[in-house]
């Protein structure tokens, strides 16, 4: 099977469309895009235009096959970039494994299955479909990566026109229901619970996260933008993937951790992808924290600013995917971590 290659690359803003030169400079073709995965200068909130203007200019330029996946807000110092997952069908003597990846879009959620089971069960069933596709089981898998669509204003009225009740009235909240019913998915395609926990999780009367799962959300899409990455023996490339939990938005020991196995292996990080929100219990390691309870800047961002922060200083620069809001990703005011390191190339033996 075919590898992957990994590109990232800072915007100047988000309908930069230098990355497509870099792409071609670095050798690979757009046709070959997996997914464009990207950080966007926006709120992250409902009103975050800035996704919407980036998938606009990527979705016409690449392949049918593949997805965008933008995530809104740069806090801190968190930088815009994209990273390009892209085909690599080049020799790389030495290796024997490496990481693989294959993106699907979901069916069309209608407005009043938004955050319920019949999301949980889309997802369920396109991240199963990846894996079948790539050849792989579910503990191959390092990160499986969701954009999913909320409940603007106008959905919130049609649903409630026909008489039915949108799983939120709020705009906003429906993003988080959206994420979490994404994860829940997720939790479900992997083997981490069964679906009927994860109906129990989304009610809120049982407690499953993914270390694996990254769902974020938006209004520029009405469907389910679905990435698997996995490593498998199929594919030869230098790429691979370590993953886990941060407990908190200051567990430094748990990342380092993390990169203490990729340094045991020689490997180089290239890039991190994580989790952040706000500890609902509105404390820190039994320190009160004031992210619920600002009102003038969201929780979310918040706990971008901080997470980003901590891991930018961890990798050595500011263009790190941290996605804020995190239901069923890591454990509560915690969140999930996947990172993606390159090895260097074997010494070659023969005379």
């Amino acid at each position: 099977m075919t590898g992957i290659a990994l590109l990232t690359v800072p915007t100047t803003d988000p309908g930069d469309t230098r990355p497509f030169e870099v792409l071609a400079e670095s050798g690979y073709r757009a046709d070959a895009l997996v997914s464009v995965i990207g950080k966007t200068e926006g709120n992250g909130c409902v009103n975050d235009f800035s996704r919407t203007l980036a998938t606009a200019v990527w979705e016409p330029r690449i392949p049918q096959s593949a997805v965008t996946v933008f995530s809104g807000g740069t806090e801190g110092v968190l930088s815009p970039h994209v990273n390009l997952l892209v085909r690599d069908d080049r020799p790389h003597p030495g290796f024997d494994r490496g990481l693989v990846a294959a993106a699907r879009r979901s069916r069309v959620l209608e407005p009043v299955e938004i955050g319920r089971a019949a999301q949980v069960d889309t997802v369920a069933d396109t991240v199963g479909k990846l894996l079948a596709e790539l050849g792989v089981t579910p503990a191959d898998v390092h990160l499986v990566l969701v954009k999913c669509p909320l409940l603007t204003s106008d959905k919130v009225t049609a649903v409630q026109a026909a008489g039915q009740a949108p799983v939120a009235s709020d705009t906003y909240a429906s993003m988080g229901w959206s994420r979490a019913a994404s994860s829940l998915g997720i939790a479900v395609a992997l083997g981490e619970c069964d679906r009927d926990t994860a109906l129990l999780a989304l009610a809120g009367e049982a407690e499953v996260w993914s270390a694996r799962a990254s769902a974020s959300a938006g209004a520029e899409l009405d469907d389910c933008h679905v990435l698997v990455v996995a490593e498998s023996p199929t594919a030869a490339n230098p790429l691979r993937a370590v993953h886990g939990e941060m407990a908190d938005a200051i567990d430094l020991a748990s990342v380092q951790r993390l990169l203490d196995r990729v340094a045991a292996a020689g490997g180089t990080v290239r890039q991190i992808f994580a989790k952040a929100e706000a500890d609902p219990t509105g404390s820190v390691r039994g320190l009160r924290h004031t992210m619920l309870t600002d009102s003038d800047i969201n929780a979310t961002r918040h706990a971008r600013g901080a997470v980003g922060g901590l891991l930018s200083a961890l990798k050595g620069d500011g263009a790190v995917y941290v996605s804020g809001g995190a239901e069923h990703q890591g454990p509560p005011g915690g969140g999930s971590i996947t990172v993606i390191y390159e090895l260097p190339t074997p010494e070659r033996t023969d005379g």
